[in-house]
């Protein structure tokens, strides 16, 4: 019996939303295609996946709908003297948030790998000590 739904619907009618192990993949596969000096100075860097930001991080930033917050950098960036790991310190952490993440990848155009590689550059941006500012000019600049 032949299908009656185009392919691109009988590709999609089995899958499910991608869980945090493909996150974690994907975000891994980012960083491997970032240049080297990059991931030089990454150093102690560690990324983490959640499905949300808990509630002590969504009151600490005045964040009142988690779906708000995609991703997240904490630490001490590098313009800030965080080339080294001091004991006792903990080291820099980016927070990528499963389900926001999802939910702007669902309601817009680009793929799911390209929201999540934009969202994990975006806080490595913070960890190098650029704002938000910043990288929205660098982002309006390169679309020129």
């Amino acid at each position: 019996m032949a299908s009656r739904h185009p392919p691109r619907v009988v590709e999609w009618a089995d899958r499910f939303a991608p869980d945090l192990e493909v996150f974690e993949a994907i975000a891994s596969q980012t960083l491997a295609q970032l240049p080297r000096e990059i991931i030089a100075q990454c150093g102690h860097l560690q990324i983490t996946l959640a499905e949300f930001a808990d509630e002590a991080i969504l009151d600490a930033m005045g964040i009142e709908d988690a779906f708000e917050l995609m991703g997240l950098f904490e630490g001490n960036g590098l313009t800030q003297g965080a080339a080294e790991l001091l004991t006792g310190q903990m080291p820099n952490r980016i927070w990528l948030f499963r389900r926001p993440i999802l939910d702007y990848w669902a309601a817009g155009t680009e793929s799911l790998g390209n929201v999540i590689a934009h969202v994990l550059i975006h806080e490595i941006g913070h960890h190098f000590g650029l704002s938000d500012e910043d990288m929205d000019a660098i982002e309006a600049a390169a679309e020129d």
